[in-house]
Order: C-alpha cells, then sequence, then structure tokens
C-alpha cells in the first residue's frame, strides 16, 4: 500500500509544474521524555539517537515537553506542520509512543480547519513566517509511521506505575486517551503501526503482548482495550492481524490504520534509549526506504 502512495503522489506532483519546487521533509514526534529536548528546536534528535543517522528525506525532529498534557503542548505539532506541511511543501510523519496522541489530536481535531501557509523557516520558538498570506485546509501530510504507539493509551498509566506528578500520564490512562479524539478521524492520512513484544518481567501489568510500556491493542490500532497476540501465543483474547484485518476474535482497528509489523520474533521493546533503538528501529528503516 505505501508503493502505491508514494508513487501516486510523485507522479502527481510531477504533473504540476507549479509544484517543481516543493520540498518533502520527514517530521519525527517523540512521546514521554521527561521535558529532555530543546522544544521549538527542530535539529535536536537527542530522544532518538545520533543526528546523522538517516531518518528519511530532510528530517526534522518536532519537540515538546513529554511530561505534560497533550492538549497544552500540541500547539508545538501543530507549530511544526504548519512549517513544513503547507503550501507546495508535504511532510512524512514518524511517531514514538505519546506522539501517537499527538498526531492524532492534531489530525482529528485540527486537521480540516484552515492553515496559514507558511515559508519553512522557523524561529528559535518554532514558529515560522508567513508564506504569501493565503491559508490551506489542513496539512500535506503523506503518511504516518507509528513506533509502539500509545494511541490507545497503557495500562501502566492505569495502575499508576509512572509517575503520577506528571501530567501526561493522566493522558495516558487507557480510557482518557481512547476518550480524547475520535481516533477514527483522521483526514483520510494512513497511520501504519510497529507493534513491538518484547516484554519483561512486569509485563503482567499488560494484557496480551506487549513492549515492555504498551500493549498490542494500542500498538496495534485496536479500537478497544484486550489482550491481544502474536498467532499461536495462549491465554490471549485474540490475535492482532496484520494489515487492516480485525483481530481473529473480531475487533475492528481504527479507520486508517494497518499493522506493518507485528513483532512475532519479539525483538523490539519500547525504548529508542537515545540509539535509534528498539521499535524506533525498523521504523527509522521504514523512512529511510519510502520518506523520499
Amino acid at each position: 500500500m505505501k508503493n502505491l502512495v508514494c508513487t501516486a503522489l510523485v507522479a502527481a506532483t510531477a504533473l504540476v509544474g507549479a509544484e517543481a519546487s516543493a520540498t518533502n521533509y520527514s517530521l519525527w514526534i517523540h512521546g514521554r521524555n521527561g521535558n529532555s529536548t530543546q522544544a521549538g528546536n527542530y535539529n535536536d534528535f537527542s530522544y532518538w539517537g545520533s543526528s546523522s543517522t538517516a531518518a528519511g528525506v530532510n528530517k526534522k525532529a518536532v519537540n515538546w515537553n513529554g511530561t505534560q498534557r497533550i492538549s497544552v503542548e500540541n500547539y508545538r505539532v501543530r507549530d511544526a506542520l504548519d512549517c513544513y506541511c503547507t503550501g507546495a511543501n508535504w511532510c512524512y510523519v514518524a511517531v514514538h509512543s505519546a506522539g501517537n496522541l499527538q498526531i492524532g489530536y492534531a489530525l482529528s481535531l485540527y486537521g480540516s480547519s484552515a492553515r496559514t501557509k507558511k515559508n519553512a523557516v522557523p524561529n528559535a520558538s518554532g514558529v515560522c513566517g508567513n508564506l504569501d498570506g493565503t491559508t490551506q485546509t489542513g496539512w500535506n501530510i503523506k503518511w504516518v509511521d507509528v513506533a509502539s504507539g500509545a494511541g490507545g493509551g497503557s495500562e501502566l498509566a492505569n495502575l499508576g506505575d509512572w509517575a503520577t506528578s506528571e501530567p501526561l500520564t493522566s493522558d495516558l490512562v487507557t480510557s482518557t486517551a481512547r476518550g480524547m479524539y475520535n481516533h477514527n478521524v483522521t483526514t483520510s492520512k494512513w497511520f501504519y503501526m510497529f507493534a513491538g513484544a518484547k516484554g519483561t518481567v512486569y509485563a503482567g501489568a499488560l494484557p496480551g503482548q506487549d513492549d515492555e510500556a504498551v500493549a498490542y491493542h494500542s500498538t496495534g490500532g485496536v479500537s478497544v482495550t484486550g489482550g491481544f497476540c502474536n498467532p499461536g501465543d495462549l491465554f490471549c483474547d485474540g490475535t492482532l492481524n496484520t494489515g487492516t484485518t480485525a483481530t481473529s476474535n473480531g475487533k475492528a482497528k481504527w479507520s486508517f490504520h494497518t499493522v506493518s509489523l507485528r513483532d512475532d520474533g519479539e525483538a523490539y521493546n519500547h525504548y529508542a534509549n537515545g540509539a535509534w533503538a528498539g521499535i524506533v528501529g525498523p521504523v527509522r528503516s521504514d523512512m529511510v526506504t519510502y520518506a523520499q
């Protein structure tokens, strides 16, 4: 599917002479991070790993205070989308963990709003200047790659296993995350889900397969919570199927959500570790291949 999307977009751009100067960008939106990155600095990749590592065309780090509520910090994501994904420019988006909530929130609540076209030249706060004073509806986004997405929340937040002093923890409670916005509304942008399954000793707190922090019901984009697993695993509610197919017990995925990677080998945990590690690794590889 992704090959077809890219081919169609390239062909469409080639047919429009006025779009010849268009620039593509790869935006990386991090998750919970203890506010360790510099908000507004699109070159600070410290959450992910070395900034010299290939991670898609014209990569930009979308940094926000990863301890605060999604609604409070979402303006920084919208600033980045306005900067790089309006006018003649297009974006590929990669997100990790709570970054899934950030892009989902932006698209669902603001993706059909009027956006002033920007010039892709940010100031120190990460805000770009106006291009020509005109507006457009929503953003030019080709698709979204999701590494261990927390769009469905985590039972670790339900149980208070994360620092309760962080406002973001409240947003990661499964009922809160799922009720924050309509996850089926993505303005027709596809979310490619990469679900890790290298759990650990406390995985019992998470239902079904997990990556130490988030369970398959969330990382697989399933529309309800539950214990979903790899094929052949016992004591699960059902198998998380790849693609857009519902789980084996009939639980549907959100609209425009498809599972690109189900971690059958249980090889990928949740954490980037500042080294493009864990489930972020295969997402980075996918961006290198397709975000061009």
